[in-house]
């Protein structure tokens, strides 16, 4: 499992077709990990791009830290990873409060950054988005045990369920990620969205509690599409492939013009 010392901290990276020409980076949500990405969607986007996956700190098997969770930090993380790996510039997707942080990314260091995708992105002012992301953390954790035992053919063993049990515990009791994220309550209020230069695809469940979110910033933001897939908040998990190639697609599309537009 790569570890690798970023900013004096240890993550977990995962990398697939490392020598296409464009990156896309995976931004995971809070209280999951980079798994959510592995089984089924980044192996899709890695015919076409070099995916880079990692566990955001704190989570997975990246290392632990008490503080730190507000989106300057965790956006900086970002590009610090991409400084760390020597990608210039990436196509950044991100889900639920991973789409938070590729926003902001994309919002402080445009030039390094080519697309944006996000999904599931809730507003952090929203009580119920809070609480949709502890519910679907419980969710997250199911499906990671069912699809770990699917694809390694090893049953989840009792310890490693605990080992994530106390993750959460740990995130919930003993950091400052609630309160960080209560302090971001006003960040897409306050955002000046005609700064945000990439093109935006936004994938929303169509029984999403964050849909009006989802069409809220397709309204605000320029450039932007918004994708409804079937289901709720945990669209990744119920629709993995129709998310990974409607990614594909857009990116590809996107890179298109891109070229067309320089050549």
């Amino acid at each position: 499992m790569p570890i690798i010392t970023v900013n004096g901290k240890k993550v977990h990276i995962q990398e697939l077709n490392k020598g296409a020409e464009h990156t896309v980076v995976l931004i995971h949500g809070m209280f999951s990990n980079l798994s959510i990405y592995y089984f089924n969607i980044a192996p899709i986007l890695a015919k076409h791009f070099h995916v880079v996956m990692f566990d955001l700190k704190s989570h997975g098997m990246s290392e632990r830290f008490t503080d730190g969770y507000d989106l300057d930090s965790m956006s900086s993380d970002v590009l610090a990873l991409m400084d760390a790996l020597n990608i210039e510039k990436a196509h950044l997707i991100g889900y639920s409060f991973g789409g938070l942080i590729a926003l902001k990314t994309a919002l402080k260091a445009p030039g390094r950054v080519e697309q944006l995708v996000i999904i599931e992105a809730p507003d952090p002012q929203d009580e119920k988005a809070r609480h949709i992301i502890d519910d679907y953390s419980k969710e997250f954790l199911e499906h990671y045990v069912a699809n770990f035992t699917d694809t390694t053919k090893v049953q989840m063993g009792k310890r490693q369920m605990e080992k994530n049990h106390r993750m959460y515990e740990f995130l919930f009791n003993e950091t400052t990620i609630k309160a960080d994220m209560i302090t971001e309550k006003h960040f897409l209020s306050e955002v000046d969205f005609s700064e945000l230069k990439p093109s935006t695809m936004l994938m929303y469940g169509e029984d999403s509690n964050c849909r009006p979110t989802g069409e809220w910033l397709n309204a605000q933001i320029g450039n932007s599409e918004l994708q409804l897939i079937p289901g709720d908040h945990n669209i990744p998990i119920q629709e993995p492939v129709l998310i990974a190639e409607t990614i594909a697609r857009f990116l590809s599309e996107s890179l298109k013009t891109l070229t067309q537009n320089h050549g």
